[in-house]
């Protein structure tokens, strides 16, 4: 299979318009001891090409179960720590450098089930907005209107999650 580079977006000559984020930026969601997330380049901020997550996780036990995206790939890199990474078929141990890539409809998940903190970056393609999720889902407040079934229901048809 031969694949090529996509048709021509920009047509100038060049121009200034890198966005550097540094490692000092605070995290955009910040669970203290429990760990948080870093939005290294959102859907938004990149004109839908990507979004990048930087995902840091306290020694508590917690993680997604197997669901697919139908609209997104999803992509996993540990920098720190042990990260289970499930495949769709298994569930395998990641440390630093692995990686897993999932493409749309792929049945996936990770956990943080080592007693220790763990790190990595969560790549979408294309970027699609999924602040909002992370949010949610970080706040107890918001958390827990996804008791209601109708709401939880829309809320993860509305993030394109689909639980398995």
């Amino acid at each position: 299979m031969s694949f090529s580079y996509p048709p021509s977006r920009y047509d100038g000559n060049g121009e200034v318009s890198g966005a550097f984020r540094p490692d000092a930026t605070p995290r955009e969601i910040d669970n203290g001891d429990r760990g948080g997330a870093r939005y290294l380049a959102t859907g938004e901020s990149t004109g839908g090409a990507l979004g990048l997550y930087r995902w840091e996780m306290g020694p508590q036990p917690g993680g997604p179960s197997g669901h697919f995206h139908r609209t997104i790939t999803e992509s996993f890199y540990v920098l720190s720590g042990e990260v289970r990474l499930y495949d769709g078929d298994s569930w395998r141990t990641g440390r630093p450098g692995d990686f897993l890539f999932i493409p749309p409809g792929g049945i996936h998940g990770f956990r943080n089930e080592s007693g220790e903190p763990a790190t990595m970056l969560i790549l979408f393609t294309p970027g699609a907005p999924r602040e909002d999720y992370f949010e949610t889902l970080a706040d107890p407040e918001r958390r827990a209107a996804l008791e209601d079934e109708d709401a939880a229901r829309e809320f993860y048809l509305r993030h394109d999650t689909y639980w398995t």
